[in-house]
């Protein structure tokens, strides 16, 4: 009877062995496992994210199924909101959320920056771009090209903008038909909007004339991009400008009327950039959800979900691959590095939103 209750136990444990060994993706270091069990310790990991939660819902749920026993706590949260929420965090010294997910980068570089991410080396850096990864520690998710987004019934197909110049030449020329029309990201509430507006200047230089000639139209600014494509698909506004591309494909499968334009001078491409907390209370299933993420797997989701994959081994239509095929060498990727840290200076920032100030007047 002993051997038989030993074999039994003995089978039961290379059982127990094996299940955690399945979970170890190919290629990760032979002590991953020790994470994995680490993290079903820890039983739940926290994310604060500015991706909506619908769409990271797929994401959530299959990494739930592929790792069982580590729930997801997922917080959505605009990307001010987020910033100054894990701040706060983080100055209390009680612990913080335990991965850090926003598609402000500039904000997210600067978190990093500060000493406030832990540092991993994730076992999928060698599948991801080099600027998508900056000190072993933020890492970019996705690769979503900045678009415009307009009602196909309402804007005549002459009057598309199929690049920045176009846009600016638009509203110039027809300003009464565009008036109260046109939506943007608000660069004075919203991290994204900022991150958008100064990328612009740097690849569009008549940028400042854009923003004048959006002024004299009553442009109206949001936070939140979906705000924005509600009333283009109402007909309340007719062109969004500066939409993630992901939301825009997104909302197009549902309302073909919703049209979308990468533009064809220079596309922005970012990233929605993830970090460790430092301080995270479950950095083992933080470990686990990042490099979930980050893997070939995590990624198909990713494009599954229409949020644009990062890596060049998946084909489809929300991919690295797609975006070529559409602008070839036009996508211009923000990298994930100290030079994000610029527009954020204080001194740069007052004197950006004072010319903004004038710009929204039509000055």
């Amino acid at each position: 009877m002993r051997h038989i209750l030993s074999a039994t136990i003995f089978a039961a444990s290379l059982a127990v062995s094996a299940g955690v060994q399945a979970q170890v993706p190919a290629g990760y270091p032979a002590d991953y496992g020790k994470i994995v069990d680490a993290a079903k310790k820890e039983g739940k990991v926290v994310i604060y994210s500015t991706t909506d939660a619908v769409s990271a819902n797929p994401l959530v749920k299959d990494f739930e199924t592929l790792y069982p026993g580590v729930k997801v706590e997922y917080s959505d949260l605009n990307s001010t909101e987020l910033y100054n929420r894990f701040i706060a965090e983080s100055a209390s010294n009680n612990g913080t959320g335990d991965v850090i997910w926003s598609s402000a980068m500039d904000l997210q570089v600067k978190l990093v920056a500060d000493g406030l991410a832990l540092t991993y080396p994730s076992p999928e850096i060698k599948a991801l771009p080099k600027w998508a990864v900056w000190k072993d520690s933020a890492y970019g998710t996705t690769y979503e090209p900045i678009a415009f987004v307009y009602n196909k019934r309402l804007v005549p197909e002459a009057d598309v903008p199929k690049d920045h110049a176009a846009l600016l030449k638009l509203l110039e020329t027809k300003p009464d038909a565009y008036k109260g029309k046109i939506t943007a990201y608000d660069p004075e509430r919203s991290g994204v909007g900022y991150l958008f507006f100064n990328e612009d200047i740097k690849n569009f230089p008549p940028s400042w004339d854009l923003f004048k000639a959006m002024g004299k139209v009553q442009t109206k600014f949001y936070t939140s991009a979906g705000a924005m494509m509600e009333r283009v698909t109402s007909g309340e506004h007719t062109i969004a400008y500066g939409i993630f591309g992901s939301y825009g494909l997104a909302r197009s499968k549902k309302d073909p009327n919703l049209g979308i334009v990468l533009p064809s001078d220079f596309t922005m491409v970012t990233s929605r950039v993830a970090f460790i907390s430092k301080n995270a209370k479950n950095p083992n299933a933080a470990k686990l959800f990042l490099d979930y993420m980050l893997s070939k797997r995590g990624q198909e989701v990713v494009a599954k979900a229409d949020l644009y994959t990062l890596r060049d081994d998946i084909d489809s239509d929300a991919s690295i691959k797609a975006v070529t095929k559409l602008i070839g060498d036009k996508a211009r990727p923000v990298p994930i590095d100290e030079t994000l840290l610029e527009t954020l200076d204080q001194t740069k920032r007052l004197a950006f939103l004072s010319k903004w100030q004038k710009a929204k007047k039509g000055e």
